[in-house]
Order: structure tokens, then C-alpha cells, then sequence
């Protein structure tokens, strides 16, 4: 049987752990649902899993250290929604930009201050402008580039915690968002969560795959036709469900 999730929580939260290949990665009817639970149990940190960052926490013991003190894992790739299947979990795929999308809406619905953190000084400038746009009564407290100097980061990081938003999103890529919001969040309110390439999407600068090839789960062909350079980075994926074929 699954553990119930959070050891931060002190209420039953609203859904379970199962682990793919000893990572661990929520089930739960609904991950918006789940989130929302995490953020009245006093917030915490939300990780979207696929297959290629289950192979790289395997091999990055930093990396696997984050997700494993992680509060809230969403199975955001098909590989890690089959996986599940295989142990006999009814689940559906939860692609991290559409769940970072509708906390967004809430956080305008219910007035939370929110951060964004990361991406190029030019994709920041333009998801900045367009997220007050198209979501009416965002409160946008603070807002950073990812393309800072290490002299910068401290002062940086001071005035993102002194601001105590509701909501960070964070897009530095994988694994450094999710070690630096492990670092960053502790004794912090509210949700944090790593949204890798969701502001660059956002912007207008890159452009999601169709829904059609959404709804076929081979999303990450069309990032691998948009840029060839993944193409070493796709091997985790036959090497991660032969592993899970390999324990059963």
C-alpha cells in the first residue's frame, strides 16, 4: 500500500506515495486539488516528475536528495504515468505547465503574492507583461531573470524571502531549480515549484506541442523535433523502461 504524502503535513492529505524506481511520486485524483491541500497545510515544495529526471535523480544524488524531501511529486510524464499502471495505479498524466498554470488563476482568485524566478532577462520581461495580462488580479510582487552573476544571488535571494510570497515559480532547468528551492524554501510559506521551460512557453518564445500529440503523451518528440541538441538527453527514456521493466 501507498504512504500518505507530506511528513510536513499534520492533516491527511489529499493523496498517497508510490515510488518509480524508488523515487517517489504522488497519486492523486487531482493534482490541483493536492497542491491546494499542500498550500493550506502551510505550503511546501512541488516537484514535476518525468522519466528523464527519475534516471537523473538516480544518478545525481543532490538531485534525488531534493526530490526526495519534496512535499508534492506530480507524474508530469507519460513514462512515469505508465510506470504507475504497471504497479496497478490508476492515474492520468500531470504536465507541470498546466498545473503552474491554474495556480496561478488561484492565486489571482485568491489574492497571493506571487514570484517568478529564472528564465532569460527578455522571456521574464515579456511572461511578466503577459501573465498580468491574461489573468486579471494577478498580484506579481517579484520578479528575476535567471542570468544573474554569483554576487548577485545572495542580495537576490534575501529580498525573495523578506517578500514571503504565496506562490514561486521557478525556472532555472533540472536539477538546479529543484536544489535551490530545497535550499530556499525551508521554514518559507507557501508553494514552490520548479516550471522548467513554462516561461519560455508563456512568452511566445517556444511554442507547446499540439494537442493532439499531447493527447498521444509523445509530447517530447515534438521538443525533441524543435531542439535536435536533446537528443542525448532522450537516451534516459528507452534506459528508463527497460529499468522498470527489469524490476517487474
Amino acid at each position: 500500500m501507498a504512504t500518505p504524502a507530506s511528513p510536513n503535513a499534520f492533516e491527511q492529505p489529499a493523496w498517497q506515495v508510490a515510488q518509480v524506481l524508488g523515487v517517489q511520486v504522488a497519486v492523486a485524483a487531482d493534482v490541483l486539488e493536492a497542491a491546494l491541500a499542500l498550500k493550506e497545510q502551510g505550503g511546501g515544495q512541488i516537484v514535476t516528475l518525468n522519466a528523464e529526471m527519475t534516471m537523473a535523480a538516480l544518478a545525481d544524488p543532490a538531485l534525488g536528495g531534493a526530490i526526495a524531501a519534496a512535499d508534492l511529486v506530480i507524474p508530469d510524464g507519460a513514462g512515469v504515468v505508465w510506470a504507475l499502471k504497471r504497479k496497478g495505479y490508476r492515474v492520468r498524466r500531470s504536465p507541470g505547465i498546466e498545473l503552474a498554470r491554474q495556480l496561478l488563476v488561484e492565486a489571482a482568485s485568491r489574492s497571493w503574492r506571487v514570484a517568478l524566478v529564472g528564465a532569460s532577462p527578455e522571456v521574464m520581461a515579456l511572461v511578466s507583461a503577459r501573465l498580468k495580462k491574461e489573468i486579471p488580479g494577478l498580484t506579481l510582487q517579484f520578479s528575476v531573470h535567471g542570468y544573474q552573476s554569483p554576487e548577485q544571488w545572495p542580495g537576490i535571494e534575501q529580498q525573495l524571502l523578506e517578500a514571503r510570497p504565496d506562490l514561486v515559480l521557478v525556472a532555472l532547468g533540472v536539477p538546479r531549480q529543484e536544489t535551490w528551492i530545497q535550499r530556499m524554501h525551508v521554514h518559507q510559506p507557501g508553494l514552490w515549484m520548479g516550471v522548467g521551460g513554462s516561461f519560455d512557453v508563456w512568452s511566445g518564445a517556444k511554442q507547446r506541442a499540439p494537442q493532439w500529440m499531447c493527447r498521444l503523451q509523445i509530447e517530447w518528440l515534438y521538443r525533441l523535433v524543435q531542439e535536435p541538441s536533446r537528443w542525448r538527453r532522450m537516451l534516459a527514456l528507452p534506459e528508463f523502461a527497460w529499468a522498470v521493466l527489469r524490476r517487474g
